[in-house]
């Protein structure tokens, strides 16, 4: 059988630093793959004035599957200033190349693991009854709606007239916003389509079924974004009744963000549109041991990436040795692997990576709750190396 090929995008930061580790505990588990590698990230856009050339889209379209590290995003106005000279003022514009891949191959279906790994000093933990301390058990699966709503890029200063007036044909955006000249409003849209609404509820409530979670919450704000809150609520409500032992329910964005520190343990899978699949994650991954536990899946039709939500941390980049703790990125390799069909390999790894945190023997900085210095060496954290080496020997 020939070798599956995997397209690897290091990115920018600390992407460089731990996409090489996740291959190392690929390659001792047994996974045997040709790596491709894809430029992406700043260095690109600032001698290109593209940071998602078309040749790594070209190579993506070609081989399907990919790991990704992490991306550095500035604002458009701190980026344009960064553009080498000759690239400048000649109409270039930064756009986030995460998200660029993500509307390029219609990755819509983003999921975010976030689970409890028990022994794990950053574990969220709270006080109980008769001054107990208890430590609930985290194990929720974000479907974050990834190409829509707002991040979907549909967006003005100083809108164009037709836009513009549009725009002033609501009765709310011209008493509201009327009084405004028009070269002072900037404008962001909210768009949810029902096609991929459906795709993103169809797949949680399908992993729901898959993997024996009985509870499907939506988090989103029908109250208030009636339209676009108010389409997804009304799928939810009609999908779940195909869906038998499932139970089916819906939470404010903000309501939710103060009940995921008092019973986390009680939500299972939860959907939500692209800017609020991004928060709630976030907030449940802070539950679990933060940003270096936190990984995810960008699942289309025909492509998936697969990255940590932690971003590029260039501050940690020049570090020798490296300090960053690479869990979550090997955790988004065992999301590939269950992706592909080596559901076995991505157990045992995830399995060794348990068996690590709960010894307790080898913990990078953020687990021993240390400042990120090279100081954290003299009081006990491994190196990012370390930490691979320490995961690999417990496969």
């Amino acid at each position: 059988m020939s070798k599956r090929t995997i397209v690897l995008m290091p990115g920018d930061g600390i992407g460089k630093t731990v996409l090489p580790e996740a291959v190392r505990v690929m390659e001792a588990v047994g996974f045997e793959a040709e790596y491709v590698h894809a430029d992406i990230g700043w260095e690109f856009w600032c001698n290109e004035g593209n940071p998602l050339p078309q040749r790594t889209l070209d190579i993506l379209e070609k081989h399907k599957i990919s790991l990704f590290g992490a991306i550095t995003s500035k604002p458009k106005s701190e980026a344009a200033k960064e553009l080498n000279s000759e690239l400048q003022n000649k109409g270039y514009v930064y756009y986030s190349p995460i998200v660029g891949l993500r509307q390029y191959f219609q990755l819509d279906i983003c999921q975010r693991p976030c689970k409890t790994f028990k022994g794990n000093t950053l574990n969220f933990i709270r006080r109980g009854p008769n001054d107990t301390i208890e430590e609930p058990e985290v194990d929720v699966v974000v479907f974050r709606q990834n190409t829509e709503g707002l991040y979907g890029g549909v967006e003005w200063t100083d809108p164009p007239n037709n836009v513009y007036d549009a725009l002033m044909s609501h009765p709310k955006f011209e008493k509201n916003f009327g009084w405004s000249p028009k070269e002072e409003v900037a404008i962001s849209t909210r768009i949810f389509t029902k096609k991929y609404s459906e795709r993103i509820i169809r797949a949680a409530f399908e992993y729901a079924k898959k993997f024996g979670y009985k509870k499907v919450t939506l988090c989103e704000k029908p109250n208030v974004i009636r339209e676009t809150s108010g389409m997804m609520l009304a799928i939810c409500r009609e999908m779940e009744k195909e869906y038998e032992g499932i139970s089916f329910n819906y939470t404010n964005i903000d309501a939710q963000m103060m009940w995921l520190t008092k019973n986390p343990e009680t939500y299972g899978i939860i959907i939500a549109g692209n800017m609020f699949g991004d928060i709630v994650s976030d907030g449940f991954a802070g539950l679990v041991g933060g940003l270096g536990f936190a990984c995810s899946a960008n699942i289309g039709e025909d492509v998936a990436i697969f990255e940590p939500t932690h971003g590029s941390a260039p501050k940690y980049e020049t570090f020798d040795p490296s300090i960053v703790n690479p869990i979550a990125m090997i955790l988004s390799a065992c999301m590939m692997l269950d992706h592909i069909g080596e559901t076995e390999k991505a157990i045992k790894i995830r399995t060794a990576v348990a068996k690590v945190v709960k010894d307790g023997k080898v913990q990078s900085y953020d687990m021993l709750k240390l400042r990120g210095t090279q100081k954290v060496f003299d009081q006990g954290a491994a190196t990012t190396q370390q930490i691979t080496d320490e995961i690999i020997k417990n496969l």
